[in-house]
């Protein structure tokens, strides 16, 4: 799994050097148009130099138009890894040939072989097919048309908005829920089940954004407002009902992978709990967290009071513990609250 991970973050790496709007996919693109080819190594490394043979050196500033040109010639280019400059030309790569490749062409077994061989980036750009590949150790990613990621991220987005009008249901049931007692373990879980949902999603979008580069500006928006307000909403659920510290909870759910987050059970047991319909009482932090009360001031009333049940059946607690002035203000507000929940209106 950890793997996995760290594979994914070096793919991500790449992509953001590539992405739409840097230097080197305005060239790569410009070499791609003009059916040119080319095999790029990103590293001046002593392990990739020792396998390079010929060619002439360039060491100058790196830019799109200076890459095509050397393009036009045959080999390898070299630039250093932070993009600063163009090393070497028209350099012949000698990789170690036992190194297994699916590879067919030329170029692209090379570059394969090179990047297994020393765990650098390369990049081959197909004189033929006309598309770009991108190898790394293990790694091989060929870069897709910014048309076809903005697709497939509109229809990302598409399913993100459904999931958070689930989401919001599922949030506005269980106000009115807590507000008559009668939540349920299901009831979190499935709030829960549903935000950690549209968290995954989010991944997927965000990673379609970085491809994007300066083309998923839009993107980022529309998946910013479509998330506005879940993480902190889900935080609140937890501290409500999770025994274990919220954030603790937070991180091992989001450990859970898209297959394991549709069982429900999987969740209940993160949370600590035997049965789904089993009742459970909210301490309140949530609804408390939409009246005019201060944080340390919420911290301190669940802590004497216990739930938020307690606060509306004592009123003469509460007023003892705030005051006259501050407990007639939040019995007023939740009052309100309450009328809003049940007429199934967002608080």
């Amino acid at each position: 799994m950890e793997k996995s991970e760290e594979k994914d973050q070096e793919l991500l790496g790449m992509l953001k050097l590539i992405a739409p709007g840097t230097l080197l996919r305005t060239a790569l693109d410009d070499i791609a148009k003009a059916r040119l080819g080319a095999l790029i190594v990103l590293s001046d490394s002593p392990d990739v130099l020792k396998l390079t043979n010929g060619g002439f050196e360039v060491n100058c500033r790196f830019n799109p138009q200076k890459l095509v040109e050397l393009c036009k010639m045959d080999g390898a280019i070299m630039i250093d890894g932070e993009l600063k400059k163009i090393l070497f030309a028209n350099t012949l790569l000698v990789p170690d040939h036992t190194i297994q490749t699916n590879e067919t062409g030329t170029r692209h077994r090379t570059a394969e072989r090179i990047a297994k061989q020393t765990n650098r980036l390369v990049i081959a750009v197909s004189e033929r097919k006309n598309n770009i590949t991108l190898y790394k150790g293990s790694i091989k990613y060929v870069v897709r048309p910014s048309e076809d990621i903005l697709r497939r991220a509109d229809e990302t987005l598409r399913m993100l908005e459904k999931q958070r009008e689930v989401f919001n249901e599922l949030v506005l049931n269980l106000n009115v829920l807590e507000f008559t007692n009668l939540a349920s373990i299901n009831d979190i879980v499935l709030a829960l089940q549903r935000a950690e949902i549209t968290s995954r999603i989010e991944d997927i979008i965000r990673r379609y954004i970085i491809e994007l580069g300066i083309e998923g500006a839009l993107v980022k928006i529309q998946l910013k407002e479509m998330r506005k307000g879940i993480d902190n909403e889900e935080l609140m659920i937890l501290k409500d009902y999770s025994p274990k510290e919220p954030f603790t909870t937070k991180i091992a759910l989001a450990e859970l992978t898209l297959d394991q987050l549709i069982d429900p059970l999987n969740i209940l047991s993160i949370l600590g709990y035997q049965k789904l319909e089993d009742q459970i009482a909210t301490k309140g932090y949530r609804i408390l967290g939409k009246t005019s009360l201060a944080k340390t001031e919420i911290e301190s009333l669940i802590e004497q009071v216990g739930n938020i049940q307690n606060i509306t059946d004592t009123p003469e607690k509460i007023t003892g513990l705030l005051g006259g002035q501050k407990a007639n203000i939040l019995i007023k507000e939740l009052s309100q609250l309450k009328e809003q929940a049940l007429l199934g209106k967002k608080i």
